[in-house]
């Protein structure tokens, strides 16, 4: 299985080689978004036909003439119509751009290609395979690209029970298969450039990157990358409302996205950052300030660890091998019962180095020695226990 990432690097080499790629995932895993970042890194013009959209017929429609120059006249057997075929709009579009613009590379997209019936899909393969349909040949510089949904014939999607029509063997053998899986850092990456993602979307799933797009769900709705972009946007429109307004509206829209479960979940983070303490609030000045102290001992605990792996999330910026800092982080981790604190200190042990430049730094500072400390005995009692 490939990143969003590794795929934007490996599809273009499979349409450089001059083959077809397929690209198989999960319903909302992205294969749009990839398609259209690789279009863009191409350079290429997009055109997208939805299959599971399209009917028998839809390419090549016998039409009537349209002109008396299109009948045959015979002396003994009357008129024949020259009977021409009609081509769908997107086809005639990418035809006329061909036309208008031969250096540039055409990406055409068959997005949902094994929901399509068994017909139309037979239909699409003389394009794919002949690059030809009737009298019309594809241009050269014309690249296909499939998106299919997992079915059970597929090693890895035994389990699948996606409503597709599964593919012959020559679509198999004549196309690239590329398994596409969800990758939290890829879709951070994208969340945080393009995909224009709120904040408190972003964080959730950097705090829980389990929740992307979860391999146990509900039955009925559950999230996906693309059901996230939806739940972003909601709220972007979400916050014009008044606040009574939004906290009213804001469960019911996110189970409407993410199943009951995941929306609860997600409500309560949200609930959370609105009434949270952000790492600027507890450095700033010279002493700790004691509002600060006080509405961190009386949020509950989520609210305290969702405050404190704020911090450790920010330790770039805010280094808590630096006294000051030390201190401040020091002072809330002893507000917060044991399992809270357990539960920061494994937090801080995933932060790449993070400890052992502790260690060095509470060899000089004695601060600094004193959160280590407290750390490490934090480790060896819940080990003990």
């Amino acid at each position: 299985m490939l990143s969003f990432q590794e795929l934007v690097t490996a599809i273009p080499v499979v349409i450089k080689a001059g083959n077809v790629p397929a690209v198989v995932g999960e319903a909302g895993i992205g294969k749009s978004a990839l398609i259209q970042t690789i279009a863009a890194k191409m350079n290429a013009k997009l055109f997208t036909t939805v299959v599971s959209l399209s009917e028998k017929g839809d390419l090549a429609i016998p039409v009537p003439p349209m002109t008396d120059a299109a009948f045959v006249k015979t002396s003994q057997y009357g008129e024949l119509a020259d009977v021409k075929f009609g081509y769908t709009h997107t086809l005639i579009e990418i035809i006329q751009w061909a036309e208008a613009h031969p250096q540039q590379p055409i990406i055409w997209f068959l997005d949902e290609f094994n929901r399509g019936t068994q017909a139309v899909q037979s239909e699409l393969m003389n394009l794919v395979l002949q690059r030809q349909i009737n009298s019309l040949r594809l241009p050269d510089q014309v690249h296909m690209v499939l998106a299919e949904n997992p079915d059970a014939t597929m090693t890895g999607f035994e389990t699948s029970d996606y409503g597709v029509t599964v593919g012959d063997a020559a679509i198999n053998d004549r196309t690239v298969r590329l398994v596409m899986r969800a990758d939290t850092s890829d879709w951070l990456q994208w969340a945080q450039g393009s995909g224009n993602i709120v904040q408190s979307v972003r964080r959730f799933i950097e705090e829980n990157p389990q929740q992307l797009a979860p391999a146990d769900h509900d039955d009925d709705l559950y999230p996906t990358p693309r059901a996230w972009q939806r739940v972003s946007r909601n709220l972007q429109e979400l916050n014009k409302l008044p606040a009574d307004q939004q906290a009213k509206l804001r469960l019911d829209l996110l189970q409407g996205d993410l199943g009951v479960t995941v929306a609860r979940s997600f409500e309560q983070f949200v609930r959370q950052q609105q009434v949270g303490l952000s790492a600027q609030e507890i450095y700033a000045g010279n002493l700790l300030d004691p509002t600060v102290t006080q509405i961190f001992n009386e949020a509950g605990i989520d609210q305290q660890q969702s405050i404190m792996n704020s911090l450790i999330q920010q330790t770039g910026e805010f280094p808590l091998t630096q006294e000051t800092y030390a201190a401040r982080f020091t002072t809330l981790l002893n507000l917060m019962p044991v399992d809270g604190q357990f539960a920061v200190a494994l937090k801080l042990a995933e932060v790449p180095n993070l400890l052992e430049q502790l260690y060095e730094a509470a060899q000089q500072h004695p601060v600094v020695k004193q959160l280590y400390d407290q750390l490490t005995a934090i480790g060896l009692k819940n080990d003990v226990n």
